[in-house]
């Protein structure tokens, strides 16, 4: 029996929020974006900028990269690393406040429907220790970590199902085609 690394050991072992939406775009498409942490932060609430780490490029796992949230006059940045890689299925990732305190687990699981459409479900876990979490609050100013958590996740997947239907990037449309273009 093989026992998992305590670093991938979620703070809570049920999901803190999810959420789930129908997008007209290939599993491909959405894997594009939500697998891009400089692109995926462009749909997001809180993250507003990333830097792969490392000399990181793309989505690998172990890849590192490094993500700068803001909240009001509040500005933090936390050390992610990929764990799931899984072109066109899953991406994911932990996320670490600086001196390597676990912070959360971001998942985002693509799945085809009929009619070349797919489901992305992007899932969050809290991993932050007890000790940490007024520290936490003190630094993001955001009491209710579940509650945010689940309205920028309804945010997030709206931004993308917009982005992929109404105003895709080249290549990553789901039915209209085009060339692939990746931020830097």
């Amino acid at each position: 029996m093989r026992v998992p690394r305590p670093s991938r050991i979620p703070r809570f072992p049920n999901p803190a929020a999810t959420g789930t939406v129908t997008i007209n775009a290939t599993p491909a498409a959405a894997y594009r974006v939500v697998s891009d942490p400089l692109l995926l932060t462009r749909l997001g609430e809180e993250a507003h900028r990333a830097r792969w780490l490392g000399g990181a490029t793309t989505a690998a796992v172990g890849a590192r990269f490094r993500g700068y949230n803001r909240n009001g006059f509040r500005r933090w940045f936390t050390n992610c690393r990929i764990t799931d890689a899984d072109p066109n299925r899953r991406f994911a990732y932990e996320v670490a406040a600086p001196l390597g305190v676990p912070i959360s687990r971001w998942q985002y699981d693509i799945a085809s429907v009929p009619d070349g459409c797919c489901t992305v479900t992007e899932t969050n876990w809290l991993r932050v220790p007890l000790w940490f979490i007024p520290f936490a609050i003190l630094i993001t100013g955001v009491p209710d970590r579940i509650g945010v958590n689940e309205r920028h996740i309804t945010t997030t997947l709206k931004r993308l199902k917009h982005r992929l239907e109404e105003s895709p990037l080249p290549g990553t449309a789901g039915n209209s085609g085009g060339g692939e273009r990746r931020t830097g």
